[in-house]
């Protein structure tokens, strides 16, 4: 245990001392107060205000396009149309909308011009605002109360309970937490996984680990490389979290709530958007965080501690030729893309039976049993599915470092020799 805890030491300081490990550290909270900050300053920012002239040969669109997000509309009467075209930029105008008679039930004729192609909201906004003003019309023209249709409408929201307590509850948080909880752990395997095959493959191409074997057993070596390098992603996560709480809480000391809301709201309707964040913080709190997180951190480690020494025993059938690794990565990889996969199918339909085998085999466990998890305990997960999935990946990882092991101890100190994967399979059921 000594040795081995020797070796953990060594690869965590060695990867820890490195300028990439700093910079990988700052450039995600860096990245993340990016996000919040960016559009905070340009919300608050001043804009180029638009002026569009509108001809309005109909006489029923006058004041009825209300100015929006920096658009501002001028109804000019009596003016000729062609000649507008020609001089609009001259009179300070963005474009010219034309609006010309036309026949109630049968609208068309309706234009725009500019010198270049509109914006999406330009466009979008004028449009919609053009079939508000005609359905109202109509609506008129057929004795129909505008504020009885509104009278009429239903606007009813069921509210949705789950558990015994009775929490509200909210299928789209749900979906976001257990869709980004299964990312994330996807995104850790193939990271860290192929960062310990690098590093066995640097060590053996190096001649490195026949120094090291000469003082540890090859499986010493492959444990203490596996959990060194588990223990900087953790302590990268760590750090990652510190840091993002932090440029969240100092945000709002910086930045007034008014400009966060318009940042909030430049691309949406602000009533409907200040409605979803309300909601957000309300049904958050049906998220059991308490066995969420540290279900996160011990599908995390099984995860990588299942992948990693496979990774580990990929990186010792490395030669001089690197390149030649990549087609053995490829039995270890695929069990990973078809766990984000059905992690995919899982955060839309929890309780199918896809989803329940793929978060109880090891092989996809991690990824599709994060995406479950948000959606309730033992509601939708049953608390046997939860400890057979645990059970499964501690057997699975027992499994596969055995069978690493056997490949590592031999392929580590081989050289000069192309190594096939049903060679290293022969290495397995060999008898020491």
């Amino acid at each position: 245990m000594e040795k081995i805890w020797l070796i953990i030491k060594r690869e965590f300081f060695t990867r820890v001392r490195k300028k990439s490990f700093l910079i990988t550290t700052l450039l995600v909270p860096l990245a993340f107060a990016a996000m919040i900050i960016v559009p905070i300053i340009l919300s608050t920012t001043s804009t180029e205000h638009k002026r569009i002239a509108v001809v309005d040969k109909s006489g029923l669109f006058e004041n009825k396009i209300p100015d929006s997000k920096g658009v501002y509309f001028k109804y000019l009467q009596h003016q000729n149309i062609d000649s507008l075209k020609l001089h609009y930029s001259e009179l300070g105008y963005e474009g010219v909308l034309y609006l010309p008679e036309f026949d109630i039930n049968r609208p068309s004729g309706f234009e725009f011009y500019s010198s270049g192609q509109a914006s999406v909201n330009i466009e979008s906004s004028i449009n919609k605002d053009i079939n508000s003003v005609i359905e109202k019309k109509r609506m008129e023209m057929r004795g129909i109360d505008q504020s009885k249709m509104d009278e009429i409408r239903s606007d009813v929201e069921v509210i949705f309970k789950n558990g015994k307590d009775e929490k509200k509850g909210n299928s789209w948080v749900a979906y976001g937490v257990g869709y980004g909880s299964g990312f994330i752990i996807y995104f850790i395997l193939l990271l860290f996984g192929t960062s310990v095959m690098r590093g066995v493959m640097e060590e053996k191409v190096s001649r490195i680990a026949e120094v090291m074997i000469s003082s540890v057993k090859p499986f010493q070596l492959m444990m203490g490389k596996i959990i060194g390098i588990a223990a900087v992603g953790l302590l990268q996560f760590f750090i990652w979290g510190i840091l993002v709480t932090g440029i969240y809480m100092l945000v709002p000391l910086f930045f007034s709530p008014e400009s966060m809301q318009a940042a909030a709201t430049t691309q949406a309707d602000p009533q409907q958007t200040a409605e979803i964040i309300h909601r957000m913080r309300d049904v958050v709190g049906s998220i059991n965080w308490a066995l969420l997180v540290p279900c996160f951190l011990l599908y995390f480690l099984g995860g990588y501690l299942f992948y990693s020494s496979l990774y580990a025993a990929i990186g010792s059938l490395a030669n001089e030729d690197a390149s030649d690794i990549q087609q053995l990565t490829i039995p270890v990889t695929v069990p990973i893309i078809i766990g984000i996969m059905i992690m995919m199918k899982a955060v839309q339909d929890p309780g199918s039976p896809l989803a329940v085998w793929g978060s109880i085999i090891p092989f996809t466990s991690p990824m599709v049993m994060m995406a479950r998890l948000p959606y309730g305990v033992p509601g939708t997960v049953p608390y046997w599915q939860l400890i057979l999935s645990f059970v499964c990946l501690i057997g699975g990882f027992m499994g596969t470092t055995w069978v690493a092991g056997r490949i590592y101890r031999t392929g580590i100190l081989m050289y000069g020799k192309k190594i096939t994967l049903k060679e290293a399979m022969k290495w397995v059921v060999r008898k020491p």
